[in-house]
């Protein structure tokens, strides 16, 4: 049986960008051409005000 891990060794910042840069890789191996700004912006949550 496997120990649990330490939740002092968690790091959620990490996670997140990890979580970012897989969105990226799905969207762009998904598609023919680059992915445009607005296409990355958009996957990453990022709105123009």
């Amino acid at each position: 049986m496997t120990e649990p891990l330490d939740e002092r060794l968690r790091d959620d910042a990490a996670l997140d960008e990890i979580e970012l840069t897989s969105r990226l890789m799905i969207a762009a191996t998904s598609k023919d051409a680059h992915l445009t700004q607005a296409e990355v912006d958009e996957i990453l949550g990022i709105t123009q005000d």
